[in-house]
């Protein structure tokens, strides 16, 4: 028996996903998606070199198309929800089936034979009791992150059926100290910077209601963000990530792709904004020694349906306290080695990607300029452990700009 779930983009149906015989899963857009020349954009992999949408998409097995597959949560979070969703967490057509009400960006996923508009959805929910309603918070990535509601009192609370929520809540990590602090000191340097950053701040694990039971953590303080993906009154901004934009499955996340694609990428439908704001991450991660700037990581976001404007930064962590002498996370001009890039390497960037030079320069040379100038107030305000400080210091200290 084939089972069918539905996919809308913008609360319009846009294509359906088939779980055909053999757990092959088949994406088919619907005609008046692809009539329609004023379409939303789904992503920049269903279109090809000239423009058009890519209609033809070959089924998968087990696995759904990248696009759809990348929605998914990683990690232990996945393994997690599957659980509580009773399915398979390597059966993606059954959780995304699960955690379709509240995926990253505005796709939302509806069984084919019933499609409820929100208010009814609301409705249905509220005459399940708590305790059996589907746990969602379908927020990718493999750090355990939930969708929270901001109370008016202060504090967070996570909806007992993880539908809705305009921040993410990071946990402390299991395995590394400080992580939730760390993280919110890089988002403030970043912002003192001049970097675009989403609202945030710390949050004691007291102040979190309705949060499920994970075990030692490492720390009491989880980074509370505001959402760029919802809106005003819950409404939804499409996003896609990079490995999205490049139709890749997230465990080829390090692989494939290099920072001078991006690069290439984002000056082509970007332009200079979208250009200097890249530069200006991509120095700062080499600088603070971030070594998982990996492709789900960067992010487009598209606020008026069509054109894409890249997102604002997230997930700018100095990962070399806990991982000395950490690598990029992609390849950066022939090298992963953070001590080996220098300016010979952005000049090497401009030229590969087809840059202004000029304006890849200078971006490099300011953003070094007010990284090490602002590091030092940050660090002197920043609740973190010594050693993490030093190791930063030591790392910014050895790289040549």
């Amino acid at each position: 028996m084939i089972r069918s779930i539905n996919v809308f983009l913008q609360e319009k149906r846009i294509g359906q996903i088939s779980l055909l015989y053999g757990e092959n899963t088949l994406f088919v857009f619907e005609d008046d998606y692809i009539e329609d020349l004023s379409r939303s954009t789904l992503s920049q992999s269903f279109i090809s070199k000239t423009g058009q949408l890519i209609t033809q998409v070959r089924p998968t097995r087990t696995r759904l198309y990248p696009f759809f597959s990348n929605l998914l949560p990683e990690g232990h979070l996945r393994e997690y929800l599957a659980v509580k969703n009773q399915v398979n967490p390597q059966r993606e057509f059954a959780l995304i089936e699960a955690l379709g009400e509240d995926l990253p960006g505005a796709v939302v996923i509806r069984p084919a034979m019933a499609e409820p508009y929100p208010h009814e959805l609301k409705t249905t929910l509220k005459k399940i009791p708590p305790e059996k309603r589907p746990y969602r918070f379908s927020l990718a990535g493999i750090q355990l992150k939930f969708s929270a509601l901001l109370k008016r009192k202060g504090g967070l609370t996570i909806p007992a059926s993880g539908i809705g929520g305009t921040w993410i809540v990071k946990l402390p990590s299991a395995n590394f100290f400080q992580v939730p602090e760390n993280e919110y000191a890089m988002l403030t340097l970043a912002k003192q910077v001049g970097i675009e950053v989403p609202e945030c701040r710390l949050i004691s694990l007291e102040e979190i209601e309705g949060l499920p039971d994970l075990g030692p953590l490492q720390g009491h303080l989880a980074l509370a963000v505001k959402r760029f993906d919802r809106g005003p009154n819950q409404t939804r901004i499409h996003m896609e990530d990079f490995a999205q934009v490049y139709g890749i499955y997230p465990e080829q996340k390090y692989d494939k792709v290099s920072y001078t694609n991006i690069a290439n990428m984002i000056w082509t439908l970007c332009g200079e904004k979208g250009l200097t704001e890249y530069i200006r991450r991509l120095v700062f991660s080499i600088l603070i020694g971030n070594g998982d700037m990996h492709l789900k990581n960067w992010s487009f976001l598209y606020p008026d349906r069509r054109t894409p404007l890249l997102s604002p930064a997230y997930d700018l962590l100095s990962t070399v306290p806990y991982i000395p002498g950490d690598n990029l996370a992609l390849t950066l001009v022939k090298t992963k080695q953070m001590h080996l890039c220098n300016e010979q390497v952005f000049n090497a960037l401009a030229e590969k990607a087809k840059l202004p030079k000029h304006l890849v320069l200078n971006t490099m040379k300011q953003t070094v300029e007010a990284t090490r100038q602002n590091w030092p107030q940050i660090k002197q305000n920043a609740d973190l452990d010594q050693r993490i400080l030093s190791s930063i210091d030591e790392h910014m200290s050895f790289i040549p700009l």
